[in-house]
């Protein structure tokens, strides 16, 4: 039997709802037929957005969504993609397959799929092949709310309001595909770029910088050390992550359903190394920010496999399991966990490209069991992280062990929220929970759970879906429940009258 204690005196630090963010690039089918399939589609849409996605990602309470890219993004120039959709300029997807982008989804149409959705838009700016000016005038042509050249293009294409765009990237990948630099010279780049990324009205950018792929620790140094600050007056608001999780090696991918069990464990290692990255990093980062002003942004994370039979290569499309779920829910409790420094996390990427939480199919569209692992922890989303101990057991083979659960405890408006994953593909989990500093009159729990290699076909849409959690039992001080082999529960704890 596991113990897990919580102690509700203990309130730690924030949980950005932003570590629930997804990300979605110009790439394969993540963009056109994923999201937007045009107003004279057939398909149900508003302004060209898909309803069944766009309710989807409502449900899930998607808090913040970055495009145009990835590789993508520093390819992208912003003005061929205004203006009336016949005239827009066509151009190669060079990074993904060749294929030509019509550039008939641009500014104005991801704009409006944030507001349907009623997410933060978060963009990625050309550094790699783009010129300051060109950043600067997206900023103004998005944000400024007066009279200039911008402002009366963004009117002349339909929308005289100014919006608000918090979240700002400079550059992506600028180590590889933007730019392959060197830190100090993308420090010196994020710099400039960064003086003409002006804030206008009351519109507030939150500057993000390129940071590192995985382990690359001269990179977090080089780019803190060179653009961080500038005497005492701090530069960046974030930098960024890049960490996808690989079971195998790069060239002898699997695919997502054809996996064996030392692939299974082998996964949770390299997932759980998540952990490692983001102490290594932010160490580096506290030497030149002590203060803890920077955030660290994992905009790109998730399990990357080999496509699907049949599908473009370069298109990346590959189908989702219960694996995958329990991959998601132990990197997000790494993200609760470091809720301190960690300011947002967006999964690669949301439809129909790598670990999704939706792959749509002409008109039909299914949920992965990633996307029911974001339903069950939308009620840590701005909740205070508690203090809590798991005593647990490792399982795994010689050469991979991990162990068998993990854990998120969080509280908000006096309403405890507890997410809990059993990792073992073969043994169910008799949980004792403790609580200190707490006495929950309602409980309330649901799970997902199935194989490890189960998923949602376009057959089969619920052959994987959330389930009340049975049987949680009271018991003094605390409560008991029981996890089957391959799950995530969700446990939500209300008192008669709760504490704030």
């Amino acid at each position: 039997m596991a113990k897990l204690v919580i102690n509700a005196w203990d309130r730690k630090s924030k949980i950005s709802r932003e570590l629930y963010g997804q990300f979605s690039e110009h790439l394969g089918r993540g963009i056109y037929e994923g999201i937007y399939v045009g107003e004279a589609s057939d398909i149900r849409n508003v302004k060209g957005m898909r309803c069944d996605v766009v309710e989807a990602l409502q449900q899930i309470q998607l808090p913040v969504l970055r495009w145009p890219g990835g590789c993508f993004a520093d390819y992208y120039h912003w003005k061929d993609g205004i203006g009336p959709r016949e005239k827009r300029k066509k151009i190669v997807n060079a990074n993904w397959g060749d294929v030509v982008e019509d550039n008939s989804f641009g500014t104005h149409e991801f704009m409006e799929l944030c507001e349907q959705i009623g997410c933060e838009p978060y963009i990625c700016g050309n550094v790699g092949s783009g010129t300051v000016e060109e950043m600067s005038d997206w900023i103004e042509y998005l944000t400024f709310d007066g009279s200039s050249p911008m402002s009366e293009l963004r009117a002349e294409n339909g929308h005289p309001e100014a919006w608000h765009v918090k979240y700002w990237g400079v550059g992506n990948e600028n180590w590889g595909c933007g730019g392959n630099m060197t830190p100090e010279q993308y420090g010196q780049e994020f710099r400039r770029y960064r003086t003409f990324c002006r804030n206008y009205g009351d519109n507030r950018l939150y500057c993000i910088a390129g940071g590192a792929d995985v382990a690359d620790y001269q990179w977090t140094e080089g780019v803190m050390k060179t653009a961080a600050y500038t005497g005492n007056r701090r530069l960046m608001d974030g930098i960024s992550l890049h960490y996808y999780t690989q079971p195998n090696t790069w060239e002898h991918k699997k695919r997502a359903t054809e996996f064996e069990l030392p692939d299974y464990y082998r996964g949770f290692v390299r997932a759980l190394r998540m952990d490692e990255l983001i102490e290594k990093h932010c160490e580096i980062m506290s030497r030149y920010d002590p203060a803890h002003e920077v955030g660290l942004v994992v905009d790109e994370w998730g399990a990357w496999y080999e496509v699907e039979e049949g599908t473009h290569p370069a298109f990346l499309y590959q189908q989702g399991t219960v694996r995958d779920a329990l991959l998601a829910a132990v990197q997000l409790d790494i993200f609760n966990k470091h809720s301190d420094r960690v300011k947002m996390a967006n999964l690669a990427q949301m439809v129909n490209v790598i670990h999704s939480i939706i792959l749509t199919e002409g008109r039909h569209m299914i949920l992965t069991p990633t996307y029911y692992v974001f339903e069950l922890y939308k009620g840590h989303q701005d909740a205070s992280l508690l203090g809590s101990w798991l005593e647990t057991e490792e399982i795994g083979d010689e050469e991979s062990r991990i162990p068998s659960l993990s854990h998120t405890a969080s509280i908000k408006d006096g309403e405890l929220h507890l997410t809990v994953s059993n990792l073992s593909p073969f043994r169910s989990e008799e949980i004792d929970c403790y609580l200190l500093g707490y006495t929950p009159e309602i409980m309330e729990g649901r799970i997902l759970q199935g194989d490890m290699a189960a998923h949602n076909t376009f057959d089969n849409p619920e052959n994987i879906k959330l389930n009340e959690l049975q049987e949680i039992k009271r018991k003094d001080g605390g409560i008991s429940f029981i996890l089957p082999a391959c799950s995530v529960a969700e446990i939500i704890l209300k008192e008669n009258s709760p504490k704030k």
